[in-house]
C-alpha cells in the first residue's frame, strides 16, 4: 500500500495562455530556460485537492536530503495551514531559522550567508490558498524587511514582488484558481498535477491488494464500476474507494456503491458502527452530528484544522481522533517564551466536505428551502462555496439517501423530514432555467443530479440540455465526463459539443463522440489525431470514420508551433484514412470533412515562431480545397517577412477558393509585393486583399498596379500604412481606371500629402481619403 501511495505521478506544465502541455520529470521542475540567474523564480505547482501535492513536495524535500536539486543549499518547507495566521508576525530570519528549524548555533552567519547567496535558497509554501489574491496584499513597507516584523502576507508579498531575498526560488502549491491567470506575469512556471491515467489506476489497485486475498477480484469489481473506476484518477479518491472494496469483499457482498455518496455513507458506517450497541450508535450519532458541525464553521472559513480549546468536547475530539477523521496537529510558537498550541485537523478534505453536507441535512435550524441555496449552480456570479466543492454533491446524495440503512445509523431523522427535503430538490430543479447556466455551472448541476440516481431528475435535466454544448476551458475530469455521457445518452436530443481546452483524457473523448446523438464536436487537435491513431491501431475503423465525420475544425487559430504540427499530422492522418477506408469498403478515396470543410484560418504565431510556422504551414494548405480566408495578421505581428511572402506566393495557384488574404502587419517590403504580385492573378477567386502597414514603397505599389486588371475577382485592395509616395498612388490609380470590378481601394500612406490623395480621390471615388 505504501509503494502504491508513493507512485509518482505524471506532472504537466501547462503555458497558461495557450494551454499547450507538455509532460516532465520531477528533475525538471526548477529548470526555467531564459530566465536570469539573478533574478527570483516564482514556480506554482497547481492540482485540485487529493492530487497529491503535498506527496510531490515531501518528495522533492526527501530527494534532495539524498543529493538531488544540488542547486540548493537550504530547502524550508511550509505547511500554511501552521503560517496562517493573521495576527502573527514574522521576520525573514525568524520565520527560517526559528520557526522552521533553530540551529544550535551560528543563527547570524547562517542567515547572512543566505541573503548573499540567495540562489542557493529554495523556499516551498505548501497549501497557499492565498496565492490568487496576492495582488491585494498589503505591500511589504518594512525599512529592512530580512529583519523587520511583518504579516506573512507582507512577508510572501515582498518575496514575489523580489523585495525580499531576491534571487531564491519560490515553489507554491495551490488549488487551480481563475485568478492565477490574472496575476501570471509574476509566475515562471506553472505546473499542474493531473492525477493518475486508467493505466496507473489499475496499477494502484493492485499495488494496494497485492498482499490480499483479494488482488485479482478487487480490480474487476472495481472497474465494474465505470463511475467509481473514473473517481480513481484522484490518488485520495483511489485510496478511498479500494478501502471500500476490501470492506465489502470481505463482507462477501458482490457490487460497489453505485455514486460517490454511497462510497462515502458506507465508509463512515463501516468505521463507527461495526458491532455497537443501542446506547454507543446513539452516542456516536451525537459525536458524528456535533463534528459535522465542527466541518461545517471551519469550511465556511476556508479553514480544517483547529486548536484543542475550541473543539465542543473531549469526547467529540477522542471519537473523531479514534476514527481517523481527525489527525493531531500543532499551532506553532512564535517565541521561545510562547508554548506550542495543539489542535487537530481534518484528516482528508473529503471527509471534511461529506461532513458538511451531513451537517446541513441533520441541522434543525435550516430549513428545507434553505438547503438549496448551498448547491453551486446557482445563477450568481460568484460561486459560494468552491473551496467545499464536493459538498453539493454530497448534499443532492443525501437528500436522496435518507431511507438508506446506512444513513439510518448516523441518524435519528424521520422519513417525513427526508421526503419534504427531497420534494425541495425536485421543485427546485424543475424552476431552474438550465439553458442559462454558465458550463461551469452546468457541469456541476450533472454531477449534482447523478449523485441522487434519480430516474425523473436525470431525465428532466437530460432532456433540457441546449442541443449546443460548450465547455470550452472547462477542466473536465475522468468523472465529469462520465456523468456527462451518461445524460446526454438519455436524451433524444442531437448535440453538437464544444471540448477544446478541456483536458479532456482519450478515453473520454472517444466515449463522448462514440454517441449516436453526439452529432458533431470540437476538440484539441492533437487529442483527436491521437484518438484516430489509436482508433487506427486497434482496428476499429467503424469508430473511426464516425468520430471523422463528426470533426469540426473551422475557424482554426494557430496559436504555435505545436498548433502547426498537428495540423499537418490531421493532413497525414488523412493519407492513412485512405487506407482504412479502402480496406474496410474498397472506396478509393475519402477525405476527413473537418480538411474538406476548413474555411477560415487563423496564423498568429508571433515574430518569434512566424516566419517557422508559415513555412510549415504552405507545405499543407494545399490539403484544404474549401479555404476560404487566410488571416495572417496578429497582434504580435507575425512577422514572416520577404521570405514568407515568397514561399506563400508559390502555392497561390492551389488555393483555388480563397477569398480574403491578409498579409498585414508582417514587415513585407517591395522585394516580397513583388513575388506576390506576379502570383496573385493565380487566385481566381480572391476578393479582398490586405497589405495594411508594412514596408512597401512605391516599387512594390508599381508591381501591384501592373496585375490589378488581371485579378479579376478582386474588390477591396488594403495598402495603408506603408511607404507608398504620391508617385505608387498615381500608379495604382492609373491601374484603378482599368478594373470596373474593383470597389475599394484603401491607401492612406503618412507619405502622400493629403493633397495629392484628396485629388485622386475626387478623380476616382473608390480611393479612400
Amino acid at each position: 500500500k505504501n509503494s502504491a501511495k508513493a507512485m509518482e505521478k505524471e506532472l504537466v506544465t501547462c503555458s497558461l495562455q495557450e494551454k499547450e502541455k507538455t509532460a516532465i520529470d520531477r528533475s525538471q521542475i526548477f529548470q526555467i530556460p531564459q530566465r536570469k540567474d539573478l533574478e527570483t523564480k516564482v514556480i506554482v505547482v497547481l492540482g485540485k485537492a487529493g492530487m497529491g501535492k503535498s506527496i510531490l513536495v515531501q518528495k522533492i524535500c526527501q530527494d534532495w536530503s539524498n543529493g538531488e536539486f544540488s542547486q540548493f543549499e537550504f530547502v524550508f518547507w511550509f505547511d500554511c495551514k501552521q503560517i496562517s495566521s493573521p495576527e502573527k508576525q514574522y521576520s525573514l530570519k525568524e520565520l527560517l531559522l526559528e520557526f522552521f528549524v533553530k540551529p544550535q548555533e551560528g543563527s547570524k552567519e547562517i542567515f547572512e550567508y543566505m541573503l548573499r547567496n540567495p540562489d542557493k535558497v529554495l523556499l516551498i509554501f505548501d497549501g497557499f490558498k492565498g496565492l490568487h489574491d496576492h495582488e491585494n496584499f498589503p505591500r511589504c513597507s518594512a525599512s529592512q524587511p530580512e529583519k523587520d516584523l511583518c504579516s506573512i502576507k507582507e512577508l510572501l508579498s515582498g518575496l514575489i514582488q523580489k523585495k525580499i531575498l531576491n534571487g531564491c526560488t519560490l515553489l507554491f502549491t495551490a488549488r487551480p484558481k481563475d485568478k492565477l491567470y490574472q496575476f501570471v506575469s509574476k509566475v515562471d512556471k506553472t505546473i499542474e498535477i493531473v492525477g493518475f491515467s486508467p493505466q496507473q489506476r489499475e496499477l494502484y489497485i493492485t499495488k494496494y491488494f497485492e498482499e490480499s486475498l483479494y488482488c485479482d477480484s478487487a480490480l474487476k469489481l472495481i472497474k465494474e464500476c465505470e463511475y467509481l473506476f473514473s473517481h480513481c484518477y484522484s490518488p485520495v479518491m483511489c485510496r478511498f474507494v479500494c478501502f471500500l472494496c476490501e470492506t465489502v469483499l470481505e463482507m462477501g457482498e458482490k457490487s460497489l456503491p453505485s455514486t460517490l455518496t454511497e462510497v462515502f455513507l458506507k465508509f463512515f458506517q463501516q468505521k463507527i458502527m461495526f458491532l455497537q450497541t443501542d446506547v454507543t450508535t446513539r452516542k456516536n450519532q451525537e459525536n458524528l452530528a456535533t463534528l459535522a458541525r465542527v466541518a461545517w464553521c471551519l469550511g465556511e472559513k476556508h479553514q480544517s484544522a483547529m486548536k484543542s480549546d475550541l473543539i465542543p468536547s473531549k469526547e467529540v475530539k477522542e471519537f473523531a481522533l479514534k476514527y481517523g477523521f481527525f489527525l493531531p496537529f500543532t499551532f506553532p510558537r512564535h517565541s521561545d517564551s510562547e508554548e506550542e498550541e495543539f489542535g487537530c485537523t481534518f484528516s482528508d478534505f473529503v471527509i471534511q466536505n461529506f461532513l458538511c453536507a451531513l451537517h446541513l441535512l441533520l441541522a434543525e435550524e435550516l430549513k428545507d428551502k434553505n438547503l438549496t441555496k448551498y448547491l453551486s449552480f446557482l445563477s450568481k456570479k460568484k460561486k459560494p462555496y468552491n473551496w467545499l466543492d464536493l459538498m453539493p454533491r454530497f448534499v443532492a446524495g443525501l437528500m436522496f439517501l435518507q431511507d438508506d440503512p446506512c444513513f439510518c445509523s448516523l441518524s435519528n431523522e424521520d422519513e417525513k423530514q427526508s421526503a419534504k427535503k427531497q420534494k425541495t430538490l425536485l421543485k427546485y430543479i424543475r424552476r431552474l432555467q438550465i439553458d442559462t447556466l454558465c458550463p461551469e455551472r452546468l457541469l456541476e448541476l450533472l454531477c449534482c443530479v447523478y449523485e441522487t440516481q434519480n430516474n425523473y431528475l436525470l431525465q428532466h435535466v437530460a432532456l433540457r440540455l441546449e442541443p449546443k454544448l460548450s465547455f470550452l476551458g472547462i477542466a473536465l475530469t475522468p468523472p465529469d465526463v462520465h456523468v456527462l455521457h451518461s445524460v446526454l445518452k438519455r436524451s433524444r436530443k442531437e448535440f453538437s459539443l464544444d471540448l477544446q481546452n478541456s483536458s479532456i483524457d482519450m478515453q473520454g473523448l472517444q466515449a463522448l463522440v462514440s454517441l449516436r446523438n453526439v452529432t458533431s464536436f470540437r476538440a484539441s487537435l492533437s487529442d483527436t489525431v491521437r484518438l484516430w491513431k489509436s482508433l487506427e491501431q486497434t482496428k476499429d475503423y467503424e469508430l473511426l470514420k464516425a468520430s471523422t465525420e463528426k470533426f469540426v475544425l473551422d475557424p482554426f487559430k494557430a496559436k504555435t508551433m505545436k498548433d502547426i504540427s498537428d495540423l499537418s499530422d490531421l493532413v497525414e492522418m488523412q493519407e492513412k484514412m485512405m487506407n482504412c477506408v479502402r480496406e474496410a469498403s474498397g472506396c478509393t478515396s475519402y477525405e476527413i470533412p473537418a480538411i474538406r470543410n476548413l474555411r477560415k484560418l487563423e496564423f498568429a504565431l508571433g515574430p518569434a515562431c512566424g516566419l517557422q510556422g508559415l513555412l510549415k504551414l504552405v507545405k499543407i494548405l494545399a490539403a484544404f480545397p474549401s479555404l476560404q480566408h487566410l488571416d495572417l495578421d496578429a497582434l504580435s505581428e507575425n512577422g514572416i517577412g520577404d521570405e514568407g511572402a515568397k514561399s506563400l506566393s508559390e502555392v497561390f495557384p492551389t488555393l483555388t477558393s480563397l477569398e480574403t488574404l491578409n498579409l498585414s502587419q508582417n514587415k513585407i517590403t517591395d522585394l516580397g509585393a513583388e513575388n506576390l504580385a506576379a502570383a496573385l492573378p493565380s487566385l481566381s477567386s480572391l476578393k479582398t486583399l490586405s497589405l495594411y502597414n508594412n514596408n512597401i514603397c512605391d516599387f512594390g505599389a508599381e508591381n501591384l498596379a501592373k496585375v490589378l486588371p488581371a485579378m479579376t475577382s478582386l474588390r477591396v485592395l488594403d495598402v495603408q500604412y506603408n511607404k507608398i509616395t504620391g508617385v505608387g498612388a498615381q500608379q495604382l490609380t492609373d491601374s484603378l481606371r482599368k478594373c470596373p470590378h474593383m470597389k475599394n481601394l484603401v491607401m492612406w500612406n503618412p507619405t502622400i500629402p493629403y493633397g495629392v490623395l484628396e485629388h485622386l480621390h475626387q478623380l476616382d471615388s473608390r480611393i479612400s481619403v
